[in-house]
């Protein structure tokens, strides 16, 4: 697979012999659907809480006598069929939500969607990426003559300059092939990817 190299200025000055068997999968969108959908459940926090009949603030008294009423027989209202009543199987803060995800279905899938953002041409190949000085406006100014206005910046080595100048970047987030997962490939418009990190992805992922 070749890729485009780019500079400065967004201009191509070279190729990159890129591997197949990261950048040149066929799409597999159930396999990637997959990927996601459990990153995200892996994300989620048991926040919610209801309350059983034990929990919820009503009378122990019993609503009327057993018999004779012509009504249901009712022991309590907290009962779970009455209105107002606890829940019979509540949801509990500590639900677990985390879905496995196996090594070779990861590095399969992560390898599918860089061959699709390659294709779609939202992949950009850049020798290096960094400024002088911890300056926001100046890596802004990078991106802007780049053409970039939303984009995942990997690189094998994050400096301090670097770390600075992009934390108020609200379209931009700066990260090392180490800790990438699907859902940020997929977020952002495009990926911008330093020749270093090729490597580290295709020792990764190949």
């Amino acid at each position: 697979m070749e890729l485009k190299v780019m500079n400065d200025q967004g201009q191509q000055t070279a190729t990159l012999a890129a591997a197949d068997a990261v950048f040149g999968r066929e799409y597999n969108e159930a396999l990637v659907h997959q990927l996601v959908v459990a990153f995200q459940a892996n994300d989620r926090l048991g926040t919610r809480a209801q309350l059983n009949r034990e929990a919820v603030h009503h009378s122990t008294r019993k609503p009327w006598r057993q018999k004779g009423t012509g009504r249901a027989r009712a022991g309590m209202s907290s009962s779970p069929v009455w209105r107002g009543g606890g829940r019979a199987f509540p949801n509990s803060p500590e639900e677990n939500f985390s879905q496995k995800v196996n090594k070779k279905m990861y590095r399969a899938a992560m390898a599918v969607i860089f061959s699709k953002l390659a294709q779609d041409g939202r992949l950009l190949v850049v020798e290096s990426i960094d400024v002088d000085t911890p300056k926001t406006k100046n890596l802004a100014a990078k991106f802007k003559a780049m053409g970039l206005e939303n984009a995942l910046i990997l690189t094998n080595e994050i400096s301090e300059n670097l770390d600075l100048a992009s934390r108020n970047l609200k379209n931009f987030w700066v990260d090392v092939p180490r800790y990438l997962n699907p859902v940020w490939l997929i977020k952002f418009d495009r990926v911008v990817v330093t020749k270093d990190a090729i490597a580290a992805l295709e020792e990764m992922l190949g």
